[in-house]
């Protein structure tokens, strides 16, 4: 398994689908199968769950080590992908999910 490092201004950073409302400045993209074993790992802990109103996609994100989270997006059609990104990158994000009016917030894990 193979994950490859993003860095600013790499023409082949991974990016976020275009239908999530926020950007990430460094994002890593992982395999379907590293990503589905680390979210199932015991130490990983979901932080929320999103679903946008629409269109068929959702995010679920976790937190993973003291610094990485991880975002699982789910296409249309069911497939899942994994990004990587830093927890102080990410939680900067969570202001545009909150304020988009195309995603609502599906589950209670983490108020704000």
């Amino acid at each position: 398994m193979v994950a490859h490092s993003a860095r600013r201004g790499d023409e082949d950073s991974a990016t976020l689908p275009d239908a999530v409302p926020f950007e990430l400045p460094i994002l890593t993209r992982l395999s379907w199968e590293l990503g589905a074993r680390v979210v199932a790992d015991d130490e990983a802990t979901v932080h929320s769950r999103w679903d946008c109103t629409n269109r068929p996609w959702t995010l679920s994100l976790f937190h993973v080590t003291e610094h990485t989270d991880l975002v699982r997006v789910r296409t249309p059609v069911g497939r899942e992908r994994f990004y990587g990104a830093t927890r102080s990158e990410l939680d900067d994000a969570l202001g545009a999910l909150v304020d988009a009016p195309g995603w609502k917030r599906v589950d209670d894990t983490v108020r704000y």
